[in-house]
């Protein structure tokens, strides 16, 4: 039996697809093994949103080949899909497919191999449809990743992604209902609802974002729904009403921030302004008080002055996040950010960002013992030894108490360990 090893660089969604092509490859008789261990095929999905990403995508490609000189690898992803014919000079790749035919990876492979060849099955991305992969099993066996969007058309002007992902599209409604229902049945308790650009669910096609999120929310079995990252402007009362009429939705909101002063958001070609993200905080907590707000920032991006750096750092206060996920601006060829004048030196980008990180870490901390004393329900998913088990709340505060994993459990917070809570489970009367 043939073996085949994988590799996922970068997000949530390549995660999900290399998964899909990983089950592919399993149901025409090949054995998984685990990374890096020694396999027939090794296939790699590659992550090109930054140039670490790149770097680290070819250096894995690199490596398989010299460690396994007899291996065949498959390339698949962001970079595939921008830099094919590069990719395919490399040694013991034999196979190219991006962000699309990702479900005819087996057959396209083997073809190659047959005919002794390399072939470039990336696909132009005008006019593409949503690819619906098939997966059937998740990180641990608690919480599901579906994704139902794909594509962004937004243009940010640092991002790479829209070149590489292509347009806009979604999964249809009626796919979107019967997979929740085979994910609620296989005994997955959360699922996460994600997409390159979620905010864009249903463009084109009459459906909505809440639609969406209803079906998966109604689905036999599910208790939790998750939402991957949003765009501050879909947050409207009546979005953030109908997100709070749903019980089981997870309250913990992704709200994409990258900076805190004005003309950097209007040079990032980010289409809100700091008040109008703040009023989608407000609005989101003033339907849901406890929810969580997490977000991303990007510090030295081209032009960006000391003033302007100091009015993100003062905005990021305001806003409460209950975690930040921080990185210094990553030049990326191909983008408007690459041709601006002002380039802010590497030093600078990185010294800012760990200034943003010490008030990250401060504000996570400070939430998680806000949460000391309340009652909430955690979905537990991993041993933490002596009977204890980890788990995450609805708003992904970790939590450590005597549970099993896969129990979801009505759990008091005792008290805080940093950004982990520790608890012990209550009756469902809470006593």
């Amino acid at each position: 039996m043939k073996t085949i090893s994988a590799y996922t660089l970068g997000c949530k969604v390549n995660q999900y697809d290399t998964e899909a092509m990983l089950e592919s490859f399993e149901r025409a008789g090949y054995r998984s093994v685990p990374f890096p261990g020694e396999a027939d095929v090794y296939l790699i999905n590659t992550c090109t949103v930054t140039g670490t990403g790149d770097q680290k995508s070819l250096k894995t490609v690199r490596r398989m080949a010299r460690e396994h000189p007899e291996c065949a690898i498959i390339v698949a992803g962001c970079l595939a899909q921008r830099e094919a014919d590069r990719i395919l000079e490399m040694d013991n790749v034999r196979l190219a497919v991006g962000v699309q035919r990702r479900a005819e990876v087996v057959e396209l492979f083997e073809r190659a191999m047959a005919e002794g060849t390399a072939i470039n099955a990336v696909a132009p991305l005008k006019g593409a449809s949503f690819e619906h992969l098939f997966v059937t099993r998740h990180e641990g066996k608690t919480r599901a990743t579906m994704k139902i969007q794909e594509g962004c058309d937004r243009y940010c002007a640092y991002c790479i992604i829209p070149s590489v992902r292509g347009p806009v599209r979604s999964m249809p409604l009626e796919d979107v209902r019967a997979e929740a229902q085979r994910l609620g049945e296989a005994g997955y308790r959360e699922i996460v609802v994600t997409g390159i650009h979620l905010a864009s669910y249903g463009r084109g096609t009459g459906d909505r974002l809440i639609d969406a999120v209803r079906a998966v929310h109604d689905a036999p079995g599910v208790a939790r729904v998750r939402l991957g990252s949003l765009e501050p402007r879909v947050v409207d009362d009546g979005f953030a009403r109908a997100l709070a009429a749903l019980p089981g939705l997870a309250r913990q909101f992704h709200l994409s921030l990258q900076s805190g002063s004005a003309p950097v958001l209007r040079r990032m070609n980010r289409r809100y302004t700091p008040e109008e993200y703040l009023a989608a905080c407000e609005t989101l907590r003033r339907y849901m008080p406890d929810c969580a707000i997490t977000t991303d920032v990007i510090t030295g991006f081209p032009g960006e002055t000391e003033a302007e750096f100091a009015e993100t750092e003062a905005f990021v206060a305001r806003c409460r996040f209950a975690r930040m996920h921080v990185f210094p601006y990553s030049r990326r060829a191909g983008t408007a950010a690459d041709r601006m004048e002002g380039q802010v030196p590497e030093a600078v980008r990185r010294a800012r960002a760990q200034k943003i990180i010490q008030i990250g870490n401060k504000m996570e901390a400070e939430y998680v013992s806000y949460m000391v004393g309340s009652i909430q329900e955690v979905l537990f998913e991993r041993p933490a030894g002596d009977g204890f088990a980890e788990g995450y709340t609805g708003q992904y505060v970790r939590v450590r108490a005597k549970a099993q994993p896969n129990e979801l459990r009505r759990v008091r917070i005792l008290r805080a360990d940093g950004t982990l809570a520790i608890g012990e489970p209550v009756a469902s009367d809470g006593r």
